[in-house]
């Protein structure tokens, strides 16, 4: 009965968001132990008339059985300010600062700014009437060959398959690059590629220079476009699919934020600008005949996905440096609005703790991960919360998308606003691995699909590739990464089929994260024969029958297990309970008061083995102390990780005062290639790989690694 009350109370204590995601997705929030109760905002959804109604609205918790299958989400496109959460606002939200109203069908519009963004009523601004009808434009322009080049159903079969002509070229300040080219008439970059800025619209030719503004040191000077922004600019402007696998937290990660906001810019204010020019001519001309096909059949251009809230602050700030002319306040819909919910609050953030500097870097700000916003613009003039049909820019982390998009078996669900992608951008591709990749996956197999509705769409207007469910091949993906990861890779391989083609960074580290490693201790390598990448059997035989008996011993107590994956946590969790091994285990899931438990249990040798995820070190960063055997079921994803937690030998060493002989030893198998070589050096990892013997030794902690 105690343990039954004390499961009752600890639910009760939950916030209403703890609850929310706790019932979505069975599990808590890993990253915060407390969080800080936010109130939940009831939204009102505006659209245009003539598109079709999508409205979710939470659930409590104390709903009948029969409807708690149903998700709870928020309305997906609502854009009004706030309204007492009753049940007569549910159903019949009041107008909010006269910006709403209720029409005959039901549905909301925002009369104050739908005029104002709308594509298919407005002109262009003067100064822009005659831009691109020049041929000198069209020639020099990449946009508009990308957006005008026209594939056979021979091309778009033999981009299907799969087959393309590689090459690798090297190139100053992006390192070696992998290139991949289906179709010959559309070849690879060259060995002496000089990456050239593409054309840059009118709008953004006075403050695009300015690009790293957003993050300049307060007081400071602004410093210029760096040569890598340059670089990244150019192969962005040529519209192939890009993987950058070095944008570190620290370092590039800024930098490159700051280059893709640019490119989206550039590339939503000349589609924009081509339909507007359109629209004027469409109003002079006499002629019935002429076509002018500028649109998809959604205007949603690009999304943006990115892990926390914090990304989309940085992404919208950024926006708003290279689109405000110089001495004005450009006019930003629901600034305020925007500011509340995806800044920071005082006192949200976590303690400020002794953690690395790239775990500040990636933890700064809102990090919460649930999220989408539609973003408008027109006129040097943004709209923020605008509706999904209504917005050209579509910034989401993935969890916020796919509540949207649902499962097959639902019947609340959306994906035609992702219909006519042109550009999609992944950033921070690592962090997703660490929260849920399956869901960065079940979004990109809803991009680019045939549409369910016309939405209102003038099909005289729609590009003849999307009207032939070719848009797929039209798409550019950049995809940013502090990593390189075959999963990450997989992305481009799997899920996008560009006809201009691919280039990705292929990192070769020749100093690997072993030689961080400051105690003195000797590393075991051992070597697994594995089928495919996925083979986690092999693995874990392996380890119960080659090196866990060489642990059981209770001269070798204070094991620590380090695993990557959660899955195969689980395993091992199991099957030490099932053979009544004495072991603590540490998840991203687990209580305080379970850590807590288990490293004083660990420390003080009262258990012999154990167990730690991957995630719960990405996400908190603890010190274990007491271990003094060490063993790697799988190769870290980062690389500094691996020394990272070498190091923690040394923490144990500090309070006891005694000499302890450490080891330490890691399983990896030919597939762990990535992984192998960050740790070890390449060259290394390429004789480990290739020798026939299957056990490597390295000891650190000496003048010379051996």
């Amino acid at each position: 009965m105690g343990k039954r009350r004390r499961g009752n109370q600890e639910i009760t204590s939950l916030t209403k968001k703890q609850k929310k995601h706790l019932k979505e997705f069975g599990e808590q929030h890993p990253f915060h132990d407390n969080v800080v109760d936010r109130p939940e905002k009831t939204q009102i959804l505006r659209l245009v008339s003539n598109y079709r109604l999508i409205f979710f609205i939470y659930e409590e918790e104390e709903e009948e059985e029969e409807e708690e299958g149903d998700v709870a989400k928020e309305d997906l496109e609502g854009e009004a300010g706030e309204t007492p959460d009753n049940s007569q606002n549910k159903e019949r939200p009041e107008k909010t600062n006269g910006d709403l109203e209720e029409n005959e069908e039901g549905e909301f519009t925002d009369k104050k700014n739908e005029a104002a963004f709308c594509l298919e009523t407005n002109l262009p601004v003067e100064g822009e009437e005659n831009m691109g009808d020049s041929d000198s434009l069209v020639v020099v322009d990449m946009f508009v060959k990308h957006q005008e080049a026209e594939l056979s159903e021979e091309e778009v079969g033999r981009i299907l398959q799969g087959s393309k002509i590689k090459t690798q070229v090297k190139w100053p300040k992006l390192g070696t690059q992998q290139c991949a080219c289906p179709l010959e008439r559309f070849p690879a970059v060259g060995q002496l590629y000089s990456a050239p800025l593409p054309t840059i619209h009118k709008t953004l030719e006075a403050n695009w220079c300015l690009l790293n503004q957003s993050f300049a040191p307060n007081g400071g000077a602004v410093t210029d476009v760096t040569d890598l922004q340059k670089k990244l600019l150019g192969l962005m402007g040529t519209y192939r699919d890009v993987h950058f696998a070095n944008s570190s937290p620290l370092r590039e990660a800024k930098e490159v934020r700051s280059a893709y906001c640019l490119h989206v810019l550039n590339h939503v204010l000349k589609a924009n600008t081509r339909v507007l020019r359109n629209n004027a001519k469409l109003k002079e001309t006499k002629d019935v005949n002429e076509e002018f096909r500028d649109q998809g059949i959604t205007r949603p251009k690009v999304l943006i996905l990115v892990p926390f809230r914090d990304g989309v602050l940085r992404v919208v700030q950024t926006f708003i440096t290279l689109l405000e002319p110089k001495g004005k306040i450009m006019d930003v819909s629901n600034k305020k609005r925007f500011k509340e919910e995806y800044g920071e609050e005082p006192g949200e953030s976590p303690p400020k703790l002794h953690r690395p500097d790239d775990y500040h870097a990636v933890f700064s700000g809102n990090i919460d991960d649930h999220f989408r916003i539609g973003v408008s613009v027109m006129k040097r003039s943004m709209r923020l919360y605008s509706p999904f049909y209504s917005s050209d820019i579509i910034i989401a982390s993935p969890l916020g998308l796919r509540t949207v998009l649902g499962a097959d078996s639902e019947k609340k669900r959306d994906f035609d606003f992702l219909s006519s992608i042109e550009l999609l951008i992944v950033d921070q591709a690592d962090v997703f691995l660490m929260q849920n990749w399956e869901h960065l996956l079940h979004v990109l197999k809803h991009l680019n699909l045939q549409p369910l509705d016309s939405h209102g769409v003038d099909f005289s207007r729609v590009r003849t590739w999307n009207l032939n469910n070719w848009a797929a091949h039209y798409r550019q993906t950049l995809v940013f990464s502090a990593i390189q990861d075959p999963q990450i890779t997989n992305i481009l391989t799997k899920h996008c089929h560009n006809y201009r083609g691919q280039v990705c960074s292929k990192t070769i580290s020749k100093v690997g994260s072993i030689c961080q490693v400051l105690v003195q201790l000797p590393h075991v390598f051992q070597m697994f024969q594995s089928d495919s990448f996925m083979d986690q059997d092999a693995r874990f035989q392996f380890f119960v029958e080659k090196i866990l008996p060489q642990y059981r011993d209770s001269v070798m107590s204070h094991t620590f297990i380090y695993v990557p994956s959660y899955f195969d946590f689980v395993r091992l969790r199991n099957y030490l309970k099932k053979d009544d091994i004495s072991f603590a285990s540490v998840s991203e899931y687990s209580q305080r008061s379970e850590v807590s438990r288990a490293r004083h249990f660990f420390q003080k040798g009262e258990k012999q083995f154990m167990l730690f995820s991957e995630r719960f070190h990405f996400y908190k960063r603890y010190t274990i102390k007491g271990i003094q055997n060490l063993i790697f079921y799988g190769l870290p994803m980062y690389p500094h990780f691996y020394s990272e937690v070498c190091n923690m030998l040394q923490a144990g060493v500090r309070e006891g005062g005694g000499s302890v002989s450490f080891t330490c030893t890691a399983l990896y198998s030919r597939y762990d290639m990535h992984r192998l070589a960050a740790i070890t050096g390449a060259d290394r990892a390429a004789q480990m790989l290739q020798s026939k013997k299957t056990v490597h030794l390295f000891i650190t902690g000496e003048e010379k690694n051996t």
